[in-house]
């Protein structure tokens, strides 16, 4: 299977800057809750994390992140969302514009 184009790796970033976290209204980029977006095998995987393990909206995040990366590469690639807890995620990953939405100290 070949590899997924740069432009499709970008494409995925690009549509997971949509996918909102629906309690904090924020995208899960900004979040600091995608943690990588690669090519593996020709399939375009993403492996991103919640705030914690409990999170009640983490099934809906990772099909709402497998569906915003699908529709935006098309059938020009499989699409693969891996929840992963390492390194658990903290409220320094979030950037700076996020963080100040969010009334936090902007790093």
């Amino acid at each position: 299977m070949s590899s997924p184009a740069p432009d499709v790796l970008e494409a995925a970033w690009s549509a997971l800057r949509d996918v909102l976290d629906p309690e904090l209204h924020l995208d899960v980029v900004s979040l600091g809750l995608v943690y990588d977006v690669r090519d593996e095998d020709g399939a375009v995987v993403v492996e991103m994390t919640m705030t914690t393990p409990g999170c009640p909206a983490s099934e809906v995040l990772t099909e709402m992140a497998r569906a915003a990366v699908a529709g935006a590469v098309g059938g020009s690639a499989r699409v693969d969302v891996r929840v992963v807890w390492d390194p658990p995620w903290s409220p320094a990953m979030v950037d700076g514009e996020a963080a100040r939405s969010l009334g936090l100290r902007a790093r």
